[in-house]
């Protein structure tokens, strides 16, 4: 299964902040205001070749005690149940309040891993300081500075110790194709029209679909698992707790899957929630396949298909070697081009390359167009392989790594994909020490 870490603690104390940086950019809205996270995010993070998503869950608004207390339980219940790892931060120059206390006592209750964090210990002797949160009975506290990053290594050392999913697992015998997309765009539909029975709840009320469904698929050749997901929406949309909880489990199907199928509504077009969720399966290297539903509704002239495709493409560069499927669920049509392009991006995830034939094909076009000198030295690339994970990745072993610059990766990675057919899935490439 993924993992998943969330954020917890009452407001103020640097959730934001330590969200944003294990996540590496500004995501989070970050402000002095107490409770101004009134949303609750999601993003990736990685730390010692462990991959993890991580949860912010602010997004309460200010209010009186009660709503505080009220809101402050929704938050710990809700890591509680969708989490594996919970970080619980508290305020290193505020000391033990009686709402950390009220949280800690919750949390104790739980059999999740709970790890104390004491941020905003900025010097020396503010680590004097951390002591007296020992009385809210966990078994460490761990000094951190999210502004600075100060403590956060020895923080992940410990939460990825938590982790059962320790790499990548081998491909299972039988795919997981997971039907990923915006609300109302006819992912519960697809699934219906390829098993023939009403096996899904559908209805026009955009997020009917609360919950992951897996259903199993074979026929006519194919052998899947089909993985119905809630509609991931635009986080600011993502108010109510119930939204939340499908939105976790969107994400948590993504990163479950082997073959992603992006639907998206042809009537309104590919919007930047469709790109973000692009964004995230690339990010979890899962195969892709764009199904634009509902083009039975859109007027058409001769190139209308084509122009699309080409806009889709603009938006998602530079990764665009995927397939791009039109369909009407509704009428049954090209719904099995779908799943034959699904199928198709799956054995390209999993396609091995002998290293002889990677060398053989790849060394000489190395060759001739050799990584440009930087700094003044010359760059030599002596030798491939392909690495043993779950979808595309290479390692190129050369005298000086750190000097290959992105436009030389693109064309490594575009000269690989003219090689090998990869369609549908990110490349992973590596420079490594020779």
């Amino acid at each position: 299964m993924p993992n998943i870490l969330a954020i917890v603690g009452r407001p103020n104390v640097g959730k934001s902040t330590l969200f944003n940086r294990l996540i590496g950019q500004r995501q989070a809205i970050v402000e002095e205001t107490s409770g101004v996270t009134r949303d609750r995010h999601y993003g990736r993070s990685d730390w010692n070749g462990i991959g993890f998503s991580v949860i912010d869950t602010g997004g309460y608004v200010v209010g009186s005690d009660d709503i505080f207390e009220e809101e402050i339980r929704k938050q710990v219940d809700l890591a509680i149940s969708e989490t594996d790892v919970i970080v619980f931060v508290v305020d290193t120059r505020d000391g033990v309040t009686e709402l950390d206390k009220d949280v800690a006592n919750i949390l104790r209750k739980s059999d999740k891993t709970v790890l104390l964090v004491a941020n905003k210990v900025d010097s020396t002797r503010q680590t004097h300081d951390v002591g007296e949160f020992y009385e809210l009975g966990f078994e460490k506290v761990f000094p951190i500075s999210a502004i600075s990053g100060s403590g956060t290594g020895d923080l992940l050392d410990e939460v990825v110790s938590h982790f059962t999913d320790k790499g990548d697992e081998p491909e299972p015998d039988i795919p997981r194709l997971a039907v990923v997309g915006r609300p109302n765009v006819g992912k519960s539909s697809l699934i219906n029209a390829l098993i023939g029975v009403e096996r899904n709840i559908v209805t026009d009320i955009p997020g009917t679909t609360r919950d992951t469904i897996h259903t199993r698929y074979n026929s006519f050749g194919f052998d899947f698992i089909l993985v119905d997901t809630a509609g991931l929406r635009k986080k600011s949309k993502v108010s109510e707790n119930i939204e939340f909880y499908s939105v976790m489990r969107s994400v948590r199907a993504i990163e479950n899957s082997d073959v992603c199928l992006l639907m998206v509504d042809a009537t309104t077009g590919f919007e930047s929630q469709d790109m973000n969720i692009l964004h995230l399966i690339e990010k979890n290297r899962k195969a892709v396949v764009v199904v634009v539903n509902k083009w039975d509704l859109v007027k058409k002239e001769t190139n209308t298909h084509l122009e699309f495709e080409r806009f889709i493409k603009s938006q998602t560069a530079p990764f665009t070697d995927y397939q791009i499927v039109f369909t009407s669920v509704m009428n049954k049509q090209r719904i099995f081009k779908a799943i034959e392009a699904a199928n198709q991006a799956f054995l390209n995830k999993t396609k091995r390359i002998a290293t002889s034939k990677l060398n053989e094909l790849l060394l000489p076009l190395i060759e001739s167009s050799p990584p440009p000198v930087y700094k003044g030295k010359s760059i030599s690339i002596k030798y491939i392989t392909q690495l043993p994970v779950g979808f595309p990745a290479f390692a190129f072993y050369c005298n000086l790594p750190q000097y290959v610059r992105e436009p030389y990766k693109r064309f490594i990675e575009n000269q690989l994909r003219k090689q090998f057919d990869f369609s549908g899935n990110p490349v992973q490439i590596y420079f490594r020490k020779k």
